[in-house]
């Protein structure tokens, strides 16, 4: 089982990596979802996450289906990883099982050391913000740090 610290992870690559790697069988623990960034100017980012609140049709919104999508940041990181693997298919949905995202890091792998992905960390250039400050200006009312 690997265990990723996500803090300062560009979140689309660190989907794409985790998505190869849950697809060729790994079990993998995500931890420190809220630190992981997305990167451009934050009313860009902001406006793109509240835009996909917003879709749908008036009568979609009253019936209470589709399109749904969260507002807490491990939620948000879970469906990017997901939807970068066939998650309609057996082969997806048994690669999502072995996928597990937390808020800041549990007790049970405060111990054990914490892997990083090179390839999507980011050095600091450029605006950027954390997947925790995007939830939060969408409604999220989790119980993460700052």
């Amino acid at each position: 089982m690997a265990i990723v610290d996500a803090t300062g992870h560009v979140v689309g690559r660190l989907a794409s990596v985790l998505a190869k790697r849950l697809l060729n069988g790994e079990e993998i623990v995500v931890v420190n979802a809220e630190k992981a960034i997305v990167t451009g100017r934050k009313k860009v980012v902001f406006e793109e996450y509240r835009a996909r609140h917003q879709r749908g049709s008036t009568a979609s919104r009253m019936r209470g289906i589709g399109p749904r999508y969260p507002r807490r940041p491990d939620v948000i990181l879970r469906r990017t990883i997901s939807r970068m693997m066939p998650y309609q298919q057996p082969r997806g949905r048994s690669a999502l099982k072995r996928l597990r995202v937390y808020l800041s890091v549990p007790d049970e792998f405060k111990e054990k050391p914490l892997e990083t992905v090179e390839v999507a960390k980011r050095p600091p250039q450029g605006p950027f913000m954390s997947l925790g400050d995007s939830a939060r200006l969408l409604g999220s009312k989790f119980e993460g740090h700052a």
